[in-house]
């Protein structure tokens, strides 16, 4: 914190020296009470129009999230199922408990760059009528339309009122060892940090990831809020068998919610129907055969090969769509658009996808189907299931066991948890009490909560002023991507913006728009695909060259693609 207040202020005092302008473009945000009242406003607005049940509950939960912002700062949970409205809730807690306590900004946190932009422009409607646009995105996929010379400079400090980012961007900042990096740091004291979908941390994280929570909330006056349908128990302190502290939590929470159990029983909208054993196991052929009865149905697997192969079963000329990482953001952004299209307009729609689907895609379905996995993703996977309860009776959310298990990791022990509750808990295994044991069991088979020691690097020689911080900022990656490249790709636009990097080079308007256009692939994937020749380097960077590579449905094949000849012909 103290490097952090040094180097900005070395940077801040550089800038206004050069005076180029951009000195000019810092502050005059408006103040916390101005943006209590917009909101107030929008809220008034959207609680005006149509009145339903689903509507009634979410006033509820913000009328709760509201009485609780007198609370002191410290250590908070909103414990709320999907579609209860828990984003714009704790908004609406951040901007009271901030006025109320004199904090200076709302730090709003996610795992899925797809749910900051979607959160991001939900905030900037609450906000629109206010100028600067008190707003911020921060993250590596931002769209190069959305960023402003203001809004850039901001991101460098994080010197705005509400700051929308990723987990990633925000817990590798607090254990980086680059000012660049650093000089934010300062601004998070005095703060409102909303992490939503807090069950999605890494549990090989969570050690260095819940010491710096509690650092923040002990001694910088920032209120952490865990936002989420499935708490994932970090209040707790985990020992051994011998008593030893594995993980240290970090101690009991505020519920901010008016009653967890309640509300799950009134926004309960699905049904929910379970494999009859961990044995019974249906061929991809069987799963493509019932998605085909369905008029709209939405199936999310584990996998993005079992991604592929199912939608490749399915009667594509009857509304089949795929969504998967394989595609690049842009193309997924106009997939999940179209579905939300066909949706509203009730066309035939059947939607294979990963797992990316599940946090912060509002989409609606009547039915669901959910590969065997972690029980918080079945819980997400039925919040994509009438989702506004506008169905007569309840959505249908069947979960059923693929051809083969999850690969060994996290991925099977979350699923081998999930089999051990289900078997218990039968239907009301989404209920809010399930998850505490669920959660047991899953943390239980965690090898490590510091999987590379980055605590130790900073407190086994501090006694002698022996800190590594380079050494646990070079080891502290929320996503592991060693041997991982990004590939530019030529999907859309893609194309021409590929042709204008190697006539201009790395420009970062062009780079901005370029992250847009981009997908990861695996060390023995791009090296084959580079020896094929469908792939090349131009400077630093990876691009497409074989035209068959990205698929206009699929996305980027790292499979050599079989295609029958009669395909490539026009």
């Amino acid at each position: 914190m103290l490097f952090s207040c040094l180097v900005d202020a070395d940077f801040l005092d550089t800038e206004e020296f050069m005076a180029d302008g951009r000195a000019e473009l810092r502050g005059a945000y408006p103040e916390v009470p101005a943006l209590g009242a917009a909101f107030s406003r929008h809220m008034a607005s959207q609680f005006a129009l149509a009145d339903t049940p689903v509507k009634r509950l979410r006033g509820e939960i913000l009328a709760s999230c509201l009485e609780g912002a007198a609370l002191p700062p410290g250590l908070f949970s909103l414990t709320v199922p999907t579609g209860g409205g828990k984003t714009l809730a704790s908004l609406g807690f951040a901007l009271q408990h901030a006025q109320r306590h004199g904090l200076r900004r709302i730090i709003y946190v996610n795992s899925y760059t797809s749910i900051i932009e979607q959160t991001a422009d939900v905030f900037r409607g609450v906000f629109a009528d206010l100028q600067p646009m008190p707003v911020i995105e921060h993250h590596s996929n931002l769209e190069a339309a959305k960023e402003t010379a203001r809004s850039r400079t901001a991101c460098e400090n994080w010197d705005a009122p509400i700051v929308v980012t990723t987990n990633v961007q925000f817990f590798e900042s607090l254990y980086a060892a680059r000012p660049s990096r650093c000089r934010k740091l300062h601004n998070i004291a005095n703060s409102v940090v909303i992490l939503d979908e807090a069950q999605l941390l890494p549990p090989e994280h969570l050690a260095p990831i819940l010491d710096a929570l509690r650092q923040l909330t002990e001694h910088y006056r920032v209120s952490v809020v865990l936002s989420t349908a499935t708490q994932p128990e970090l209040h707790k302190t985990r020992r051994d068998a011998f008593g030893r502290v594995q993980l240290q939590g970090l101690g009991a929470a505020r519920e901010l919610a008016p009653d967890p159990a309640r509300l799950y029983q009134q926004l309960q909208r699905v049904r929910l129907m379970l494999p009859e054993s961990p044995q019974q196991h249906y061929s991809w052929q069987d799963i493509a055969a019932e998605l085909a009865e369905q008029e709209r149905v939405l199936c999310i697997v584990n996998r993005r090969d079992d991604a592929a192969l199912l939608w490749s079963l399915l009667p594509q000329r009857e509304g089949g769509l795929h969504l998967s990482a394989r595609m690049c953001g842009a193309h997924r952004a106009e997939v999940i658009a179209s579905i939300r299209r066909r949706l509203a307009a009730k066309e035939p729609l059947r939607v294979v996808s990963t797992q990316l689907v599940e946090a912060g895609v509002d989409l609606d379905f009547p039915v669901v189907y959910r590969a065997m996995a972690g029980l918080d993703s079945i819980a997400q996977a039925a919040g994509r299931c009438n989702r506004e309860g506008r169905l007569p009776q309840q959505g249908r959310v069947v979960v059923f066991n693929p051809p083969k298990p999850s690969p060994s990791g996290l991925l099977l022990k979350a699923e081998q948890a999930a089999e051990v509750v289900l078997a218990t808990s039968s239907c009301e295994s989404l209920a809010p009490q399930h998850f505490a044991a669920y959660f047991d069991h899953f943390y239980s088979g965690v090898n490590s909560y510091d999987k590379e020691r980055v605590l130790d690097l900073l407190q086994k020689d501090a006694a002698r002023g022996q800190i590594q911080f380079r050494s646990a900022a070079q080891s502290f990656r929320l996503i592991a991507d060693e041997g991982q490249c990004q590939v530019l790709v030529s999907w859309g636009e893609g194309r021409e913006l590929i042709e204008l990097l190697k006539q201009i080079g790395p420009k970062r308007e062009l780079m901005r728009k370029l992250q847009r256009h981009t997908v990861s692939l695996y060390e023995y994937q791009w090296k084959r695909l580079l020896a094929s020749g469908d792939l090349a380097w131009h400077q630093d960077f990876l691009i497409q060259t074989s035209d068959t590579l990205y698929d206009p449905a699929l996305g980027l094949l790292p499979e050599i693609p079989d295609y029958a000849p009669a395909s490539l012909v026009l």
